[in-house]
């Protein structure tokens, strides 16, 4: 399966973007997907996780009351809406594929399939 990321841009501090990950392949509905993200000069951090179906997301505690995760199988598209964005949230957000089906992991070392990654930037 291959993925790209789309939806970054430069906001202020409190507004949302929401992004979105395109797969590619008859069986990417089959397939978790997570988002992380990379600061320079930091460890690539997730964010969040969805199964296939599309429920009991998982979420990291520094983003739960703020970000949603979400998928619409028939479009291939996996969403990330993001509010309240902080001066802390700027990095290059990836979404991943595991390289099995009917998985998804909180750590990125289980991901195989990775998007292009696409920058967000927050201004205070």
């Amino acid at each position: 399966v291959q993925l790209q990321a789309f939806g970054g841009g430069s906001v202020q501090a409190g507004d949302s973007l929401s992004l979105s990950c395109i797969g590619s392949g008859r069986w990417f509905s089959s397939y978790g997907v997570g988002w992380f993200r990379q600061a320079p000069g930091k460890d690539r951090e997730f964010l969040a996780a969805i199964k296939w179906s599309g429920d009991s997301p998982l979420y990291a505690d520094s983003v739960k009351d703020r970000f949603t995760i979400s998928r619409d199988n028939a479009k291939n598209a996996v969403f990330l809406q993001m509010n309240s964005l902080k001066p802390e949230d700027p990095a290059v957000y990836y979404c991943a594929a595991p390289e099995t089906t009917n998985t998804y992991y909180t750590s990125w070392r289980w991901y195989r399939s990775w998007g292009q990654g696409t920058q967000v930037t927050v201004s205070s």
